[in-house]
Protein backbone atom coordinates (compact mmCIF):
# COMPACT_ATOMS: atom_id res chain seq x y z
CA UNK A 1 0.00 0.00 0.00
CA UNK A 2 1.07 3.87 -0.63
CA UNK A 3 1.59 6.63 1.79
CA UNK A 4 -1.68 8.08 0.37
CA UNK A 5 -3.62 5.38 1.25
CA UNK A 6 -4.81 4.87 -2.27
CA UNK A 7 -3.81 1.10 -2.42
CA UNK A 8 -2.25 1.37 -5.93
CA UNK A 9 1.53 0.67 -6.24
CA UNK A 10 1.83 1.67 -10.03
CA UNK A 11 3.52 4.58 -10.72
CA UNK A 12 1.30 8.07 -11.20
CA UNK A 13 -0.25 8.57 -15.48
CA UNK A 14 1.78 10.87 -17.01
CA UNK A 15 0.20 14.02 -17.72
CA UNK A 16 -1.64 14.87 -20.85
CA UNK A 17 0.94 16.29 -23.11
CA UNK A 18 -2.57 18.26 -24.89
CA UNK A 19 -2.89 19.58 -21.47
CA UNK A 20 -1.04 23.36 -20.65
CA UNK A 21 0.07 23.80 -17.01
CA UNK A 22 -0.53 27.18 -18.45
CA UNK A 23 -4.11 29.22 -17.87
CA UNK A 24 -5.05 31.22 -20.33
CA UNK A 25 -5.36 34.35 -21.69
CA UNK A 26 -2.01 35.03 -19.50
CA UNK A 27 0.83 37.35 -20.02
CA UNK A 28 3.89 35.33 -21.75
CA UNK A 29 7.68 36.73 -22.58
CA UNK A 30 9.01 35.51 -24.98
CA UNK A 31 13.19 35.61 -26.12
CA UNK A 32 14.23 35.56 -29.16
CA UNK A 33 17.92 35.48 -29.56
CA UNK A 34 19.76 36.46 -32.94
CA UNK A 35 22.92 37.78 -34.59
CA UNK A 36 22.96 41.56 -34.26
CA UNK A 37 21.72 43.09 -37.87
CA UNK A 38 19.61 45.12 -39.73
CA UNK A 39 15.72 44.76 -39.31
CA UNK A 40 16.51 41.77 -36.53
CA UNK A 41 14.17 43.08 -33.96
CA UNK A 42 11.67 44.63 -36.48
CA UNK A 43 11.20 41.16 -38.15
CA UNK A 44 10.46 39.76 -34.48
CA UNK A 45 8.07 42.01 -33.97
CA UNK A 46 6.88 41.43 -37.29
CA UNK A 47 6.20 37.76 -36.75
CA UNK A 48 4.69 38.40 -33.05
CA UNK A 49 2.00 40.91 -34.60
CA UNK A 50 0.82 37.82 -37.08
CA UNK A 51 0.48 35.41 -34.05
CA UNK A 52 -0.49 38.11 -31.77
CA UNK A 53 -2.45 41.22 -33.21
CA UNK A 54 -2.64 43.07 -29.78
CA UNK A 55 1.29 42.82 -28.66
CA UNK A 56 2.28 46.50 -28.31
CA UNK A 57 5.66 46.34 -29.75
CA UNK A 58 6.52 49.67 -27.61
CA UNK A 59 6.93 47.31 -24.73
CA UNK A 60 9.63 45.72 -26.33
CA UNK A 61 12.77 45.02 -24.36
CA UNK A 62 16.54 44.30 -26.49
CA UNK A 63 19.94 43.58 -25.10
CA UNK A 64 23.22 43.24 -26.33
CA UNK A 65 25.49 40.43 -26.02
CA UNK A 66 28.61 41.64 -24.27
CA UNK A 67 30.60 42.15 -27.40
CA UNK A 68 27.44 43.22 -29.29
CA UNK A 69 27.73 40.25 -31.20
CA UNK A 70 24.11 38.92 -30.66
CA UNK A 71 20.66 40.70 -30.08
CA UNK A 72 18.01 39.06 -27.18
CA UNK A 73 14.86 40.76 -28.05
CA UNK A 74 11.80 40.24 -25.42
CA UNK A 75 7.92 40.27 -26.18
CA UNK A 76 5.77 39.81 -23.89
CA UNK A 77 2.24 39.35 -25.57
CA UNK A 78 -1.09 38.33 -23.95
CA UNK A 79 -0.88 34.77 -24.89
CA UNK A 80 -4.63 32.97 -25.57
CA UNK A 81 -4.33 29.52 -25.97
CA UNK A 82 -1.01 26.88 -26.50
CA UNK A 83 -1.62 26.85 -29.67
CA UNK A 84 -0.70 30.39 -29.85
CA UNK A 85 2.39 29.84 -28.52
CA UNK A 86 3.41 26.81 -30.33
CA UNK A 87 2.42 28.55 -33.81
CA UNK A 88 4.46 31.45 -32.77
CA UNK A 89 7.18 29.51 -31.45
CA UNK A 90 7.37 27.49 -34.89
CA UNK A 91 7.69 30.10 -37.02
CA UNK A 92 10.35 32.32 -35.00
CA UNK A 93 12.39 29.22 -34.73
CA UNK A 94 12.15 28.75 -38.38
CA UNK A 95 13.42 32.42 -39.54
CA UNK A 96 16.80 32.20 -40.62
CA UNK A 97 17.69 35.35 -38.23
CA UNK A 98 16.88 33.49 -35.52
CA UNK A 99 19.17 31.88 -33.26
CA UNK A 100 17.19 30.40 -30.08
CA UNK A 101 13.36 30.89 -28.53
CA UNK A 102 13.25 31.18 -25.00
Amino acid sequence: MTTDGSGSSGPKPLPDPEESPLKFPTDFPIKVMGKRQDRFAQTVVDIVLKHAPDYDPSTLEMRASREANYLSVTCTIRATSRDQLDNLYRELSGHPMVKMVL
